[in-house]
């Protein structure tokens, strides 16, 4: 029987610029696989504006810190051979590796040119608030330091539709480029009017041109790495019609086990349902709202309704497509997103993604190993390693949930023959403390339980007919299971 699969989010928001990072991710490789960790999410590998920049201000995509270019060969993380020798590390361990990929915008331009926009106001881009005139942008990409190995294509304005600044008066705005054919793309979220424009110099997928070299730079990058799959950024942003298209043609390219993850950050259901729709099902998408849901319980505490903390979630209506998450670099504090869960309530967050049947969970480096930045945080490797161990060897076979308590829930996971002694019991309280009668079978009468998290210290026994009153300390989870691996 196939163990169950995790990713870890392999950075954060801080992580130091020594360009040391893909010489981690090879080192950690054999740590991650004995923690039952089978793939990881790794920033942008391309080059961005400078080698600080976390990646998602890209500059030239085809640039994985192997050209001199933006004062530097490296990238944040490392070279383009560094990346390479870690992927295949993972590899070597069967770990997955999924690539953050930015295609939203474009930034650190070589050259200005002059060409018309109208200003929009920012809260509404669909409303003009100038007359045309003219900038002068940064739009033109003509990457000296790489020339045209693997592709010639050379950015210029005609490929955005849209920029933040003018050089010629220094001034801010959001500035629709005009010309023909040139508008904001449909197919995007309706946030703000129309929110195709987010930053830098916005890319046009109206133009033909555009769509082909993004496709073929996509092919290019998975072949390059031979990586298993993208995480796509920022996709709301997107002509959700190339979204599709994008994922159709690396599908057909790389074989259908390539996979892909969608951050398309809205915490309401409807809208993540629709694009799903719209793109086919061809990818999944981060669990936005079960992570507000999350953020909410840890702020709430008792007052609130743990009975309904799956309402309104992906991991409910759309299990298969959903992935799973806690924190992110996001939203961690300081952040563009910041929503950050509560460290009272972060096992609990966790035991609630790793320890159920549905949804493909990821584990927040940060959370893991610690976050640096204003205001640092150890990470909690201590805590989480235990929902860990209990995800790999215990969290099989058929759910029983008992959610039948404002604060106090819990469920069982049945175990599977193929897994020796699987099958774990999971109760957690936001209050006080408490316990929750479950059955978990009667082939298990008679066998000692311990809490695997190590937050009660006693044994409860399975009675004859299979069922126990498994406790819980107050504001906390705990796992219960039988003491042994397998």
């Amino acid at each position: 029987m196939e163990r169950n699969h995790t990713i870890m989010q392999f950075f954060e928001w801080h992580l130091e610029a020594d360009g040391k990072h893909w010489r981690r991710l090879k080192e950690k490789a054999p740590e991650l696989i004995e923690k039952g960790i089978t793939s990881v999410w790794i920033p942008p590998v391309t080059k961005a504006t400078t080698d600080e920049d976390n990646g998602y201000a890209p500059y030239d995509l085809y640039d994985l810190g192997e050209f001199d270019q933006k004062n530097s060969i490296r990238t944040k993380y490392g070279t383009k051979d560094e990346l390479i020798e870690a992927i295949n590390a993972c590899h070597n361990f069967g770990i997955k590796v999924y690539v953050d990929v930015v295609m939203n915008h474009k930034a650190g331009a070589d050259e200005t040119e002059v060409f018309s926009v109208i200003e929009v106001d920012p809260n509404n881009r669909t409303e003009e608030i100038s007359e045309p005139f003219d900038i002068e942008g940064w739009t033109k990409f003509t990457f000296p330091g790489r020339g045209d190995k693997y592709s010639s294509f050379k950015w210029d304005f005609g490929h955005f539709n849209g920029t933040d600044y003018d050089e010629k008066t220094g001034k801010f705005g959001v500035f629709k480029i005009i010309g023909e054919n040139k508008d904001w793309n449909d197919h995007v979220d309706d946030e703000f009017g129309n929110y195709d424009y987010l930053m830098f110099a916005n890319i046009d997928y109206n133009h033909p041109g555009v769509r082909e070299e993004m496709i073929e730079w996509g092919k290019w990058l998975a072949d390059t790495l031979d990586c298993d799959g993208y995480r796509l950024d920022a996709i709301k942003h997107i002509n959700h019609q190339f979204v599709r298209e994008f994922a159709g043609e690396m599908l057909k390219h790389r074989g259908d086990d390539f996979y892909f993850v969608g951050e398309f950050w809205k915490p309401d259901l409807e809208p993540c349902q629709n694009f799903l729709d719209e793109v086919d099902y061809q990818i999944d998408l981060f669990d936005v709202p079960l992570h507000y849901k999350l953020h909410q319980a840890s702020l709430e505490g008792s007052e609130f309704n743990l009975t309904t903390l799956f309402d309104g979630t992906l991991v409910h209506s759309h299990p298969l497509h959903a992935v799973t998450f806690v924190d992110n670099h996001d939203s961690q504090p300081h952040e563009s997103l910041e929503s950050w869960v509560q460290d009272w309530f972060k096992p609990s967050a966790y035991a609630l993604i790793l320890l159920r049947k549905d949804g493909y969970p990821v584990l927040f480096y940060g959370d893991y190993y610690g976050i640096n930045g204003p205001d640092p945080e150890d990470g909690k490797q201590e805590i989480l390693d235990p929902l860990l161990e209990a995800r790999f060897h215990k969290a099989y076979g058929e759910q029983t949930d008992y959610f039948d308590h404002p604060n106090v829930i819990g469920w069982v996971r049945h175990g599977a023959e193929e897994i020796g002694h699987s099958g774990c019991a999971v109760v957690i309280s936001n209050g006080d403390e408490g316990e929750k009668r479950m059955f978990v079978g009667e082939q298990k009468a008679g066998e000692a339980w311990i809490d695997l998290t190590g937050s009660r210290k006693e044994q409860i026994t399975i009675d004859e007919d299979g069922y126990a009153a498994f406790p819980v300390n107050g504001g906390s989870v705990s796992v219960w299971a039988f003491p042994t691996k397998e």
